[in-house]
């Protein structure tokens, strides 16, 4: 299955020679070329591409505002092309979301592999963010849980290990996950308390 690349050309002149080294890469097809960043995330989502290609001289406002769009909505790797070297610049890019940021043109020969690493980087990324994820959700539910345990020894008199039994005995009984059952425990005494 080819890599589907989106090309962003701010630069004609400039995204013609990407272009040109793109058609270079095996397996690799241009699936859509957007001259206007702000058509960025439109086209992302309509033709889905493994990875986004931006040439430009320096990331305008325009393009960051796309790229945390893009970031935050529809994720994908992205590598940016760009003359600009200021170390502004380059932070305010990679917080927009970019795998890749690459300064003074580019080697056709170093295309594929420049791709593969961002590709590698980007899917390393959205793994930490998935565990991050993954990780509030379990404290948040251990919160919830240490509250309900705590209504529970309160009004049932029990000790700690008993209120935790009661909370898992309810969870099986709904066929539901603790953390669940908790936000009910809670719900039901702040609405009689």
């Amino acid at each position: 299955m080819p890599l589907k690349v989106l090309l962003v050309d701010e630069t004609p002149r400039r995204a013609s020679a990407l272009r040109k080294a793109l058609g270079r890469v095996e397996g690799v097809t241009v699936a859509c070329t957007v001259e206007a960043p702000l058509e960025l995330l439109r086209r992302i989502e309509e033709h889905r591409p493994d990875i986004v290609l931006i040439d430009t001289e320096s990331p305008s406002r325009d393009v960051l505002e796309q790229l945390a769009a893009v970031s935050s909505t529809a994720p994908r790797p992205v590598v940016v092309f760009t003359d600009d070297s200021e170390q502004d610049a380059i932070r305010a890019t990679l917080r927009a979301g970019v795998s890749a940021y690459i300064v003074d043109g580019i080697a056709p020969e170093r295309l594929a592999p420049i791709m593969r690493v961002a590709m590698e980087r980007f899917q390393a990324e959205q793994r930490l963010r998935a565990e991050l994820e993954e990780t509030k959700s379990r404290l948040e539910e251990r919160k919830l849980v240490d509250r309900a345990k705590g209504i529970l020894m309160k009004q049932r008199n029990v000790d700690e290990d008993e209120a935790f039994a009661l909370l898992r005995s309810l969870a099986m009984q709904r066929g539901l996950r603790l953390g669940e059952v908790a936000r009910q425990v809670i719900d039901v005494a702040q609405l009689l308390g």
